[in-house]
């Protein structure tokens, strides 16, 4: 997808910490302690950066731990509740879907692309006999990213994707090279598999057991549900009303903040995976390190590791990370398409997941 940017006109009005609207909802009989206070005061001015130094007209994060939740939003635009889209955090959906089934022995990692969908990756190089799952899911297969050519502006169906991805010859075989077509594919071979769209399996997989009730695929449906707010693409036009084909599998699904905090606390808990799946999902070393299956770490100066995934979309970007065992998680989310300072989003999880005493 497109990267950001341009500054808006909301820019050139002085903003502050007062910016903060903070919600916390604690667990009874929890006291704070004052570490746990820094952390917050750090994020929260992490969070008002996005805005003052980011180039985003308003920011919002949710933050989830055992003894609570906590909301904070900067600028105007944003509320808890609201839905937005999520852009490539689809992924760690697809992933989790494909993980399952494979472990239901309807697939193995190890098919290779025709054993599903015969004939249909060959072109410019391309063979569908030698890329596997596992190559999709890791972004080893060396298949073109169609958004390269679409700019993620324009309604493609999955197969018209894959054509314009075959008209590229492949990167190295093995390499990691991130690809919304490999996304794209498995959401194709997801129906093929189960007979039902990749949309239908994630939700009676996912959505419904976790009652997500602010999740879903749209399809082709441009508006986003009730409440949201407006989303403003790189130009600073408004980009509210969306076609979500332009991202399909790789892409569409819209969400809230408290979903995906849901969501991913109960991927890196196991309650979506067994232990085995869930290792070879956060199993980077095909990747150099880079990207598991759905999910990719970071390492913060702290020497913590978080696990997740951003998601960026005409309009919107959102990143989730997550403690490895999904105890703390935090999403944060901007209403345009991106950050212009890249150190901010680093720095914010650092202030979230890197307590300090004072």
């Amino acid at each position: 997808m497109p990267s950001p940017r341009t500054p808006r006109t909301l820019l050139a009005i002085p903003l502050s910490l007062a910016l903060f609207v903070t919600v916390r909802t604690q667990l009874p009989g929890h006291v704070p302690a004052a570490a746990h206070t820094t952390v917050t005061r750090a994020t929260d001015a992490a969070l008002t950066r996005l805005v003052t130094r980011g180039g985003a007209p308003a920011a919002a994060l949710l933050a989830d731990e055992p003894s609570g939740s906590r909301f904070t939003s900067a600028g105007n635009g944003i509320s808890r509740s609201d839905h937005f889209r999520a852009g490539s955090i689809t992924k760690s959906f697809i992933a989790t879907v494909v993980l399952q089934l494979a472990d239901e022995h309807r697939l193995s990692l190890s098919d290779s692309v025709d054993d599903h969908l015969p004939g249909l990756v060959r072109g410019a190089g391309n063979d569908g006999r030698r890329i596997t799952l596992r190559d999709l899911l890791r972004h080893t297969s060396g298949l073109y990213d169609f958004t390269a050519t679409t700019r993620g502006t324009v309604p493609v169906t999955a197969r018209q994707a894959l054509r314009i991805a075959l008209t590229h010859p492949p990167a190295d075989r093995g390499r990691f090279a991130y690809s919304n077509t490999n996304y794209v594919v498995l959401g194709l071979i997801v129906e093929r598999v189960t007979g039902r769209s990749y949309a239908a399996e994630a939700e009676r997989r996912i959505i419904n057991p976790l009652h997500l009730t602010g999740t879903s695929f749209p399809g082709a449906r441009t508006t986003l549900p009730a409440p949201h707010g407006r989303a403003y693409a790189a130009d600073g036009s408004d980009v509210t009303g969306l076609d979500p084909r332009v991202a399909g599998a790789a892409g569409e699904l819209v969400s809230t903040l408290a979903d995906l905090n849901r969501f991913y606390a109960a991927l890196l808990d196991g309650t979506l995976l067994p232990s085995r799946r869930l290792r070879e999902m956060l199993d980077t070393r095909a990747a150099h390190g880079s990207y598991g299956m759905g999910l990719f770490p970071v390492k913060l100066p702290c020497g913590t590791t978080v696990w997740g995934h951003n998601g960026r979309i005409s309009g919107s970007y959102v990143r989730s990370a997550a403690t490895a065992d999904g105890r703390r998680v935090l999403t944060f989310r901007v209403n345009t398409d991106g950050v212009t300072d890249p150190t901010l989003e680093p720095a914010l999880l650092a202030a979230e997941f890197c307590p300090r005493t004072s």
